[in-house]
C-alpha cells in the first residue's frame, strides 16, 4: 500500500502549522498506522517536538527535510510535511505537487487573508486541485465560537471557494501536551473530551479520501 501525503502549509508564518502537523500524525499514529512526521522549516518545531516525544507514546519516524526533500521511509503508510512560510519558494511549490491532499491552517485575522487569498490561488492553479485529484482542506484554527472573527472567516473562505472543514477551538490544552512531546489523540478519553470534536471532522476527511 502506497504512503498517503499530508501537506500542512500557508504563506503566513505563525499561523499553527505546527500544531495541525503534530496532531494529524498523532491521530494516524494512534491508529496502529506507521507514520512519519517531515520537517521543511527552519525552525525546525516538530524535530524538537518529536525529541521530547516519551517512548511510551505511539512511534512517529522523524524526517528531517530542511534542505531538501528526502526520501520517504519504506512500509510508511502516512507521511505528514510540516512545510515552512513561503509559497513563492521552489522547494514548496514541490510539495504541493507531490503531495496527496493539503491541509491549510487559516487564523481569523484580516492581516492573514491578503497572504491566504494569494495562496489559495497558487493552489489552485494546480491540474491536480483544478480536476479534483487534490483535495485542499482549510481549517480555521486558534477559533472562539460565536465570535465576529469567526463568522469574518467564514466569509472571507467561502468568497474563496473553500469551506472550513473544521474549527479548531483556542486551548491552552495545545502547549500544554506539546511540551511533553504529545498531541491530542495521545492523551486519555477524559483529557481530550472536550476538544476532540474539533479534530474528528479533518481526520474522518483524510481518512474519506
Amino acid at each position: 500500500m502506497a504512503v498517503i501525503s499530508v501537506l500542512v502549509v500557508n504563506a503566513k508564518g505563525g499561523c499553527g502549522k505546527t500544531t495541525v502537523a503534530t496532531n494529524l500524525a498523532t491521530a494516524f499514529a494512534n491508529a496502529g498506522l506507521r507514520t512519519g512526521l517531515a520537517e521543511c522549516d527552519r525552525q525546525g518545531s516538530s524535530l524538537k517536538w518529536l525529541k521530547s516525544r516519551p517512548a511510551t507514546a505511539a512511534p512517529i519516524e522523524s524526517l528531517d527535510w530542511r534542505k531538501g526533500r528526502g526520501d520517504v521511509p519504506k512500509k510508511l503508510a502516512r507521511l505528514v510535511i510540516d512545510a515552512g512560510a513561503g509559497v513563492d519558494s521552489e522547494r514548496v511549490r514541490t510539495l504541493l505537487k507531490d503531495a496527496d491532499m493539503i491541509v491549510m491552517p487559516v487564523l481569523p485575522s484580516v492581516f492573514d487573508e491578503a497572504a491566504t487569498k494569494r495562496f489559495l490561488k497558487r493552489v489552485d492553479e494546480l491540474k491536480p486541485v483544478q480536476k479534483g485529484r487534490k483535495p485542499v482542506m482549510v481549517i480555521g484554527n486558534r477559533v472562539r465560537p460565536n465570535t465576529r472573527a469567526a463568522r469574518e472567516l467564514d466569509e472571507f473562505l467561502a468568497s474563496l471557494g473553500h469551506d472550513v472543514v473544521t474549527r479548531l477551538t483556542d486551548r491552552a490544552l495545545y502547549q500544554d501536551v506539546a511540551r511533553q512531546g504529545l498531541g491530542i489523540f495521545d492523551l486519555p478519553p477524559s483529557r481530550r473530551a472536550s476538544v476532540i470534536d474539533d479534530w474528528l471532522p479533518m481526520v474522518r476527511r483524510i481518512e474519506e479520501i
